[in-house]
């Protein structure tokens, strides 16, 4: 799947739900939530948690909790580039172009 078919899922799969309803600041919350989360995950996966209310995990589960974190996260990210008629793939090739202004190509 590409950038724009996934953006288009994610869009139907969330407005099938109502949850493309909510504005950008509520987006941005969801976004910063996930990120926390990613975040929460990476340490896992990095370092282990050290809660003794918390059962240990497999490194194959914890690696399948960060997939899902940044999942949520490119969820997030896809619904508010919609928000603003901005497709993941121009978001992208953006970001690439101004990397390779920035610091030239690296091949």
């Amino acid at each position: 799947m590409d950038m724009n078919e996934a953006q288009q899922w994610i869009k139907q799969f969330y407005g099938e739900r109502g949850w493309t309803e909510y504005g950008p600041f509520i987006r941005v919350g969801f976004l910063m939530e996930e990120t926390g989360e990613t975040a929460r995950a990476v340490r896992a996966y990095e370092i282990g948690r050290d809660r003794p209310d918390e059962e240990v995990q497999s490194r194959e589960q914890l690696k399948q909790d960060l997939v899902e974190e940044i999942g949520d996260v490119l969820g997030n990210i896809s619904l508010l580039a919609d928000l603003y008629g901005i497709s993941l793939e121009e978001a992208f090739m953006s970001h690439q172009q101004k990397l390779l202004k920035r610091f030239g190509s690296s091949s």
